[in-house]
């Protein structure tokens, strides 16, 4: 058997379709916007969450610090979690790109509350403080394992930022897992945010590509935006081709991959050896081993059987179900988690 990599969903191969629909696409220069496939997946996403337009970038950090420029000015602040993939992730963007700092907030496993982000907004009339100027989310959440905000919470942050004026920009890097978890609508969505980033080569399998998608007001300056970060792509309609298989054939079934990420889940909570494993709502499972020290020992077993996971540091160890992870590798992980000792 092959090497079963957990590390990431990011790590699968494109399938025989789409790699058939990427050899077949038809493509042109997308920084003249004469990429046909490019077009057709812009529309898209823009018809699938019901929001003005959409726009390819080639990776989900870009289409996020496109988004924050689009809503800010240098010297103010915007309000995340202090797990945001837009702080922790993103090589400091934020600060780089658009002279913005970041107003971290103690959520509940990457999410956080429309209480939390009232009493973290700076009175706009104090200049001694940045202004706030916009709120990101991230749904789901990466170093919260997966987790899925609830709707309503989204629908209470929606009126705040109204209340105040602030911009609301969501990183849906992840959003289809969310999706697919809750039986949510895309539109739904769509109708609560300014401006949303999905990424396609996470859990839907592309090797590359993210999409901002947003109002029309908010996205008339993303091509400058993607242009001035190095985003522009020539025949990159081949990878759009990736993008409109992955969101034809491979949106349902991450049902999948967050029924064995449930399964993995469980077993370890079922290991001496393991402390805690956090809530697994989608294809995220975070754990801690009883014995911190053993961290090490733990990744070389794992290694010895050809299987690789992620160490996220402070003990919080990750594991990332996917595509490429099949029921045969799936069967011999549990084997091997359960024959364990530490």
């Amino acid at each position: 058997m092959k090497e079963i990599d957990l590390r990431s969903d990011t790590v699968t191969r494109p399938t025989s379709g789409m790699l058939k629909a990427i050899m077949s696409a038809e493509v042109g220069d997308d920084v003249y916007k004469e990429d046909p496939t490019v077009n057709a997946l812009e529309e898209k996403l823009a018809k699938m969450f019901g929001m003005d337009e959409a726009l390819f970038f080639p990776t989900g950090s870009m289409a996020n610090q496109a988004a924050i420029k689009l809503h800010t000015q240098p010297a103010e602040q915007l309000i995340c979690d202090k797990w945001a993939h837009v702080f922790n992730y993103e090589g400091g963007g934020a600060s780089f790109n658009s002279g913005v700092s970041c107003k971290l907030v103690d959520g509940d496993r990457g999410m956080i509350t429309a209480a939390q982000i009232e009493e973290n907004i700076n009175p706009p009339d104090f200049y001694h403080s940045p202004l706030t100027s916009l709120v990101c989310l991230e749904n789901t959440t990466n170093k919260g394992g997966g987790a899925c905000y609830d709707l309503e919470e989204i629908k209470e942050i929606r009126k705040l930022c109204n209340k105040h004026g602030l911009g609301l920009h969501l990183d849906g890097a992840r959003l289809f897992n969310a999706l697919v978890a809750k039986n949510e609508d895309p539109k739904d969505y769509g109708k609560l945010f300014d401006t949303i980033s999905v990424c396609l080569s996470k859990g839907l399998g592309t090797p590359m590509g993210s999409v901002l998608i947003g109002n029309k007001e908010l996205m008339k300056g993303a091509m400058r935006v993607r242009k001035v970060l190095g985003g522009g792509m020539r025949q990159v309609g081949f990878m759009a081709a990736a993008g409109v298989y992955a969101l034809d054939h491979h949106i349902d079934r991450l049902a999948i991959d967050h029924k064995r990420a449930s399964e993995i889940g469980k077993t370890l909570d079922g290991q001496n050896y393991v402390k805690l494993v956090e809530e697994v709502e989608t294809n995220i499972v975070i754990f801690y081993l009883r014995d911190g020290s053993k961290e090490e020992d733990f990744m070389k077993e794992l290694q010895r059987e050809n299987i690789r996971i992620s160490n996220m540091g402070q003990g919080k160890l990750r594991i990332v179900t996917h595509l490429d992870y099949s029921e045969e590798m799936h069967k011999k992980f549990l084997g091997v988690l359960e024959q364990m000792e530490l």
